[in-house]
């Protein structure tokens, strides 16, 4: 049995959609049923509640031998840390997981071995540490920048040209697509060879930076696109503005002083990993239709 958390999300519906596929017995847990496609009801065992619940995380584990575990981003008004958040949500079910034998294969962020302070990506890191603790079977698949995170773009660069974002414009940002990030956590899900504790990093062939991405839309879109650097300050302030809280503001500017302070490449990996998406594959197969739509 592989049970399935944020179903509805951008990972975890595409992983869901192939765990389908299989031969697999299959349980979801959903806050809210009713989102979830007919498909999944007519196939899946669903769970309804959030996987942060001790209650919920039990009751989804019985029978259960592997868990895709992701958790969602705090909510924009949360006056919680970002690092007490996601160990809060995380502790029911990786001490629940490691009681029960059930491996777990987690998104998490590329930059294990980083110092300082990294906000969301700090918190991330400190989630693995805490699944590790208890023994858990576990499957870190440690991630750089989602490439969807361009989507939010979209109309700026259809209407405007541009782009904007608080990452340094010359320095390399290490991507991944999410698609190829749901194809690794299917594969472990699927494997029921492993056991232990490991860190699988997913990144892109490429690795470019925001002018570089930029350059790569315009010739996709056949049309000039250009990209501008804001202060993280000035992220900040913005998000503050626009009712965020202290707490959501530290964790978002925290994660970009990270990624401009190279935090992607503190941790080992294989730049070129095999069969990884490209950025202008990316570009051509999902940010191009996006824009046209």
């Amino acid at each position: 049995m592989i049970v399935i958390t944020t179903p509805t999300g951008d990972i975890g519906r595409q992983v869901l959609d192939q765990i389908l596929d299989s031969d697999e017995a299959v349980r979801v847990i959903a806050r809210d049923p009713a989102r979830l496609p007919e498909r999944v009801h007519a196939r899946a065992e669903v769970v309804h509640g959030s996987h942060g619940d001790a209650d919920v995380i039990a009751k989804a584990l019985v029978g259960a031998d592997r868990l895709f575990w992701l958790v969602p981003p705090p909510a924009f008004g949360s006056a919680v840390g970002a690092t007490q958040y996601y160990l809060d949500f995380t502790r029911p079910a990786a001490e629940a997981a490691a009681s029960r034998g059930v491996g777990m294969v987690g998104v998490t962020s590329l930059g294990h071995g980083y110092r300082k302070e990294a906000g969301l990506l700090s918190a991330a890191l400190a989630m693995d540490a805490l699944i590790e603790s208890t023994g858990a079977g576990y499957r870190a698949l440690a991630l750089p920048f989602f490439m969807e995170n361009l989507l939010r773009h979209a109309e700026s660069i259809t209407e405007q040209g541009t782009f904007s974002m608080a990452n340094a414009a010359d320095r390399p940002l290490p991507a991944v697509a999410t698609r190829d990030a749901a194809a690794a956590a299917t594969a472990l899900l699927l494997d029921r060879t492993w056991s232990g504790q490991a860190r699988v990093p997913v990144v892109s062939p490429d690795n470019l930076t925001p002018d570089e991405m930029a350059r790569v839309i315009s010739e996709t879109l056949g049309r000039p696109v250009s990209y501008r650097q804001v202060p993280v300050a000035d992220f900040g302030a913005t998000m503050r503005r626009y009712g965020a809280s202290e707490a959501m503001a530290q964790g978002m500017t925290g994660m970009l002083e990270a990624q401009n302070n190279g935090i992607y490449d503190v941790e080992q990996h294989v730049t070129h990993s095999a069969g990884a998406t490209s950025f202008r594959q990316w570009c051509l197969d999902i940010f191009q239709p996006a824009v046209q739509a």
